[in-house]
């Protein structure tokens, strides 16, 4: 066994420690997949952002008439499919990220005509890293960006509240021993038993990770439930080896404060549950896992700044959601499967179904104007 002692340095050594748990078992109630920095790809949801340009209306509550039809023959030359191959590929040499958006056959004409949303998608977006309320009903800002970059965030409070959780994060970790990590995400008791089953005595030395943003939600719940049964009836004290990862003050927060639990991390409410890997939710999974987790921000929060240029052409996201626009109308009216030829990303089309799904599962946007309502389906194979 050896414990992680480089999990927040700039090699990821490992050098004997001695032990206080290992982390085998979690309970939690999203999937939060960390993913190495050369292949992380991130949708965010600002207001009219990228994801939005579909659901502009006319001012009357309409939803916008979506993308014409597509017009004439597929281009077959093999001398114009190389120029155009050689005019919209993307590459950013450091990160090893490389898009080839050319043989999507969108035309000069329609590449023009959505160059004003855009740039508007592109404003609303600095809009939204300054501070602003992207959610109006619940008055609360979204920053799941500022995690990656503390420097960002609109004020010195939140600056100061993301580098101490980091640092809380290593602290913690480099404390660790860590063997298998294992996940509980369904509340079927017999499946939470099977995986309790399996570590036999190694239950008394297992940590437990319960995550869950309101502390509310029935089936995290459930899963800690079972699993501190199964700790009594093998005579453990559950609270001894129990850590949260929710919002301050929720009801699992003050659940492991007034029980004693080893340890607790903060989610905060400028973060939702579906982007919040870059928060306490991936990176103390994958800092018990000796993943140099301060590396990985450096990578994202470089991936942050490549999808920051207002230059259409320079910029990978803008240029993945043109495509996607163009080839499924402007109306989802194609379905998306996401094949990952990577073993390393065999998990990643499921977070991208759940990270897709919930951002454009919309009916109104902020004017409370009903919306074009996305009939696709995200397969991940």
């Amino acid at each position: 066994m050896a414990s992680i002692s480089g999990a927040c340095s700039p090699s990821s050594s490992l050098r004997p420690r001695r032990s206080l748990f290992s982390s085998k078992s979690l309970c939690r109630d999203t999937i939060s997949l960390p993913i190495g920095p050369s292949v992380r790809l991130r949708h965010a949801r600002p207001p009219q952002s990228i994801a939005d340009l579909s659901r502009s209306t006319d001012g009357t509550g309409a939803a916008a008439a979506p993308v014409e039809k597509k017009v004439g023959a597929i281009e077959k030359d093999p001398i114009n499919l190389w120029h155009r191959y050689v005019d919209w590929l993307y590459q950013h040499k450091e990160l090893g990220l490389y898009v080839d958006v050319s043989r999507i056959g969108f035309t000069d004409e329609f590449f023009e005509r959505m160059e004003p949303r855009l740039q508007k998608a592109f404003q609303a977006m600095q809009d939204l890293e300054k501070g602003a309320i992207a959610n109006p009903d619940e008055g609360r800002m979204v920053g799941h960006y500022w995690l990656r970059n503390p420097n960002l965030a609109p004020n010195s409070f939140l600056r100061l509240q993301i580098e101490k959780t980091l640092d809380a994060i290593c602290k913690f970790a480099d404390e660790i021993i860590s063997a298998k990590i294992r996940f509980i995400d369904n509340t079927d008791p017999a499946g939470i038993d099977h995986q309790i089953a399996q570590l036999g005595p190694e239950l008394a030395s297992t940590l437990v990770i319960v995550i869950s943003k309101s502390g509310g939600t029935p089936e995290t719940r459930n899963g800690l439930l079972e699993v501190q049964k199964a700790f009594r009836e093998a005579g453990l004290v559950f609270s001894k080896q129990g850590v949260a990862i929710t919002q301050e003050n929720s009801l699992l927060d003050n659940t492991a404060r007034i029980e004693g639990w080893l340890a607790r991390f903060p989610m905060f409410d400028w973060v939702g549950g579906r982007t919040s890997e870059m928060s306490a939710v991936g990176l103390l999974p994958a800092a018990l896992q000796a993943i140099d987790i301060k590396e990985m921000l450096v990578g994202a929060s470089l991936m942050d700044e490549a999808t920051r240029t207002t230059v259409v052409k320079n910029n990978p996201a803008a240029l993945l959601a043109l495509c996607w626009y163009w080839a499924s109308d402007g109306v989802g009216s194609k379905d998306m499967v996401v094949l990952p030829y990577k073993d390393s990303l065999l998990l990643f089309s499921r977070y991208l179904q759940q990270l897709v799904m919930e951002s454009l599962g919309k009916e109104f946007d902020l004017d409370g104007n009903r919306v074009i309502i996305h009939k696709f389906s995200l397969i991940g194979m």
